[in-house]
């Protein structure tokens, strides 16, 4: 079974390197195509997988073929493997606004598409993708994949209806974290601490409040009350945020981010 990359960028190459690392493909049944030749030289050095000739040529040479070029080039890319695949192929999608059905009318009737949400921290094995299946799918197909995505973090089926909503809150959202802990870091070195000592305190803090979340099942919330001593310094700094709308903040970055992957 053969797994093709159309596109070597980031997030390419973290999926490939999760696959690797849990052995579920042998180097030499992963090819890799990019236009950039120094982009597929450089994923193909790096992991020890082939190199494609060309979309059409890799297209029609894959189990499971993956889409990791931007949202723009689909067009180009789909009218390009249209004709060279079979319906039984399962082409997997990771660009945000490009629906099933918009899919589906690129390529054959019939085609095998798995529409897929993914995120950066993949790169590290902890990233989380949603799923979403068209109907053409088999079980066996949907659960392969599964297989595939999971090498590099959690996933989870979601309706369509709720794409959007996954790229505001896990797809993009890593950016919105590092600005925290950016924002961190910058509160610690103005009280005297070195950059890199507070990078590490600050980044430790969100990674462990985010185990805590995951592992304890309990509330953010309530997770929140059990650091806010009565009269203390921790509820005097949430009374800060709150008073400069940090929440709101939040929310507003969401709701555009959601707008955005619509429109696109």
């Amino acid at each position: 079974m053969k797994l093709g990359f159309i596109g070597c960028g980031n997030m390419a190459k973290a999926m490939i390197g999760g696959i690797l690392k849990k052995g579920l493909y042998p180097p030499e049944e992963i090819l890799v195509y990019d236009l950039s030749e120094e982009a597929q030289n450089g994923v193909a050095s790096q992991f020890g997988v082939k190199k494609g000739e060309g979309n059409p040529q890799l297209a029609s040479l894959c189990d499971y073929l993956v889409l990791a070029v931007k949202p723009q080039f689909y067009e180009q890319v789909l009218s390009e493997i249209r004709d060279v695949l079979t319906p039984q192929q399962v082409v997997i999608t990771l660009a945000p606004g490009k629906d099933l059905s918009w899919l589906s009318q690129r390529l054959k009737k019939g085609q095998h598409i798995l529409r897929t949400m993914p995120n950066t921290p993949a790169m590290v094995g902890e990233g989380i993708t949603a799923v979403c299946p068209n109907e053409e799918m088999t079980q066996e197909q949907l659960c392969e994949a599964v297989r595939i995505l999971e090498s590099f973090g959690q996933v989870e089926q979601v309706p369509e209806r709720l794409i959007d909503a996954v790229v505001a809150v896990s797809g993009s959202s890593p950016a919105y974290v590092y600005l925290f802990i950016e924002a961190l870091a910058d509160g610690a070195v103005a009280e005297g601490m070195s950059r890199a000592q507070a990078y590490s305190f600050a980044a430790q803090a969100v990674l462990g409040s985010a185990k805590m979340v995951l592992e304890t099942g309990k509330h953010p919330g309530e997770l929140k009350d059990m650091v806010c001593s009565p009269g203390g310094t921790t509820i005097e700094a949430v009374r800060a945020l709150e008073q400069t709308g940090f929440r709101g903040s939040v929310l507003e970055a969401m709701r555009v981010c959601a707008e955005k992957s619509r429109s696109l």
